[in-house]
This record gives C-alpha cells, sequence and structure tokens, in this order.
C-alpha cells in the first residue's frame, strides 16, 4: 500500500522543497487538538493550550474537523510563500466548489481519490455530506451547513480565525521554527541539485522513494496503510518541512491539484529507517500464530535449534521449520551456525519495536 505520484518527464525545477506557514499552522492545530499522537510536544501543547483564550478555543474545536482526524487540502498550499497573510491571499482566490470541496473531503474520504459531484451542486452528494456530518456531532454539522449554504460568509470566518491564531501564539512560533525549516528545505534543495532527485527524496523519510513505473517512468512513492495514486505532470510537486508533523507523513493527492508531501524534520527513526507498511504487516503475522507466540517464549530466551523446538513444543521438525521460516522472512530472527547446527533466536530489540513501528505506520 502506497501513494504513487507520476513524475515522469516533470523537470526538476518543478519539484520545489520549501516552509509554508499555513502548512505549518495546520500542523500545530492538529498537534493541539490532537495531542495523544503527539507526545514530543507535550510542553508547547500544554502552553499554548493554557495561553488560549476561550472565545478562540471555542471557534477552534467548532472547526477541529479541518485538521482533527486528517488535514484538509486547503492548509497544504502548493506554492509556499513568505507569510500566513500572502498563503491566506492564495487562498481566497480559489473558487467556492474548490474550496469547499477541499475543506469537506474529510468527510468524504472514500471519494478522495476519485473525487465527486461538488456538494455546492449535486443534491445526492450534499445530502452525503450532510449526514455524514452529522455522525461526528451537532456541531460539525452545524457548521457544514452554514458551509453548504453560505460559502463566502464561512470562508471569511476560516481565514479570520487562523488571523487570530496567528496573532495569539503562531507569529511566535513560526518565528522559532522557520529557520529550522528553511534550512532543511535548503538542504533538500542543495541534494536535488547536485545528487539528484533519489536522493532528496531519500533524505524526506526513509518511508519515501523513487521509484520506476510499470511503463518505465518514473514516481515519487509514500509508503503509507492506504492506496492512491496522482501525477505531478503539467503541474509540479511541492515538499514541505514541518516541525510539528511526526509521526504524519501527509500526501495530498486528490484529483486537479498539485501533488504536496508534508514531511516531519528531525523525525526519531530507528538506525535503517522506519520499516515499511508491508514489513509491519509480515512481522505482526508472524507473531499472532499461537505456536509461533509460544516458540517466540524459548527464543527470546537464547539459541535452540529446530530440534530442541520440536521437542520442547511437541510437533513435528518439519512444522518448526515452517514457523521459522514464516518468522526469518519477517527479519524476526537471528541465525547462526555451530558444526552441523543450525541455531536461532529472536530479535527481541525488533520485535521490542514492534508496537512503535505499527502505530508509527497507522498515523503517518
Amino acid at each position: 500500500m502506497s501513494v504513487t505520484i507520476d513524475i515522469t518527464g516533470l523537470p526538476h525545477e518543478r519539484i520545489v522543497f520549501g516552509p509554508s506557514p499555513l502548512a505549518e499552522l495546520g500542523a500545530a492545530l492538529h498537534a493541539l487538538s490532537e495531542p495523544g499522537h503527539h507526545a514530543r510536544l507535550h510542553g508547547w501543547v500544554t502552553s499554548t493550550s493554557a495561553g488560549l483564550k476561550p472565545e478562540l478555543a471555542d471557534r477552534l474545536h467548532e472547526a477541529d474537523f479541518l485538521w482533527r482526524s486528517a488535514r484538509s487540502d486547503i492548509l497544504l498550499p502548493a506554492r509556499p510563500r513568505e507569510t500566513l497573510a500572502e498563503e491566506l491571499d492564495d487562498l481566497d482566490t480559489m473558487p467556492d466548489e474548490q474550496y469547499v470541496d477541499a475543506a469537506l473531503e474529510i468527510s468524504c474520504a472514500s471519494h478522495y481519490g476519485s473525487g465527486a459531484p461538488s456538494p455546492l451542486a449535486d443534491t445526492a452528494t450534499r445530502e452525503r455530506v450532510l449526514d455524514l456530518a452529522a455522525a461526528r456531532g451537532p456541531q460539525q454539522a452545524a457548521f457544514v451547513r452554514r458551509m453548504l449554504n453560505d460559502p463566502p460568509a464561512v470562508r471569511g470566518w476560516i481565514r479570520r480565525l487562523l488571523e487570530d491564531c496567528d496573532e495569539a501564539f503562531f507569529a511566535e512560533t513560526w518565528r522559532r521554527v522557520r529557520v529550522q525549516l528553511a534550512a532543511d528545505a535548503r538542504h533538500k534543495t542543495e541534494l536535488l541539485r547536485r545528487k539528484g532527485l533519489a536522493e532528496a527524496v531519500a533524505a524526506v523519510s526513509s518511508t519515501v522513494s523513487l521509484q520506476e513505473t510499470a511503463t518505465g517512468g518514473r514516481a515519487v512513492v509514500v509508503d503509507k496503510l492506504t492506496s492512491g495514486g496522482t501525477s505531478a505532470a503539467g503541474s509540479g510537486l511541492t515538499f514541505l518541512p514541518t516541525a510539528f508533523g511526526w509521526p504524519h507523513l501527509l500526501a495530498l493527492y486528490a484529483p486537479g491539484w498539485q501533488p504536496v508531501v508534508q514531511y516531519p524534520v528531525g523525525s526519531p527513526e530507528p538506525s535503517g529507517g522506519a520499516p515499511s507498511v508491508e514489513t509491519v504487516k509480515l512481522r505482526l503475522e508472524a507473531v499472532a500464530h499461537p505456536m509461533r507466540m509460544r516458540m517466540c517464549r524459548s527464543l527470546s530466551r537464547g539459541w535452540y535449534t529446530t530440534g530442541e523446538l520440536a521437542d520442547t513444543y511437541g510437533i513435528t521438525a518439519p512444522e518448526v521449520s515452517r514457523h521459522l521460516a514464516v518468522m526469518r522472512k519477517a527479519g524476526l530472527l537471528t541465525t547462526r551456525r555451530r558444526g552441523r547446527y543450525v541455531l536461532h533466536q529472536l530479535d527481541v530489540t525488533l520485535v521490542a519495536r514492534l508496537g512503535s513501528d505499527f502505530l508509527e505506520g497507522v498515523l503517518r
């Protein structure tokens, strides 16, 4: 599973690394609304939340579906600017249908990659959006209804909300983090210029790679627990660094939008990089089997041969070999030879990391 961005024929000058104040504000608002995802930001979240005026906190809660469970595409600009005001000005030029579709795509996730008629123009889509919003509570239902009935008014309300966040806490935060983000973007741009796109993409994250397509083209592939794809031909590809992102790695691939990847800087990836979603799946399946789970009890304590495990658990040596093969394919075993004997042991450090690897893959 992955998000694939076809970049066949795309010149390097159309691939941009740059910090975005609007995208960073969106990431910060997500951290405020979902602090459990961002333990490393506990101090910032606590102090910022405590400093919010009740009126602003209430307005943030009213609109938090734009950034809580996922990030609305309106918060991921393809053309990063120097200031939040400039990016909000760009957002103001967006047609109402595109703006509303992007703002509400979180409530219509099943149509994200394929597109759907605008709820401003299609009655069936409108009713579906309202029904999904109602399932999330009366507050979101009321907000979505207002957006559908009067898009310009709600767009103005959202802009004022973001401007008030800037005044209340984000301007100071942005002054602090923009230096780090700008330095990271310059580094990636220099890698792109000097060593090529593969090196630049690899530096973004171990879960992002440059691959050949089936037709002989090239694509940027983002390893995620979802499937989707788009093309950057005719538009470009933008990478936005964020200091508030980890463990999330966002990929905008909606039809009609320039693809955008927002990646965390300074993420605490394990040595060798974060495992792929497929690798995590193999490891979970390997340890979930009742017999293999029992065998792990022995293999976590020392080195065992196939015969010893067969004798301990009352199964045949071929059965043990099949179970060991599954665990070995998942990378959970270390093996060594002593004379004519082959001994196996569980990689305890890797297994101990499996829970966090799974959670990171889910949140990515």
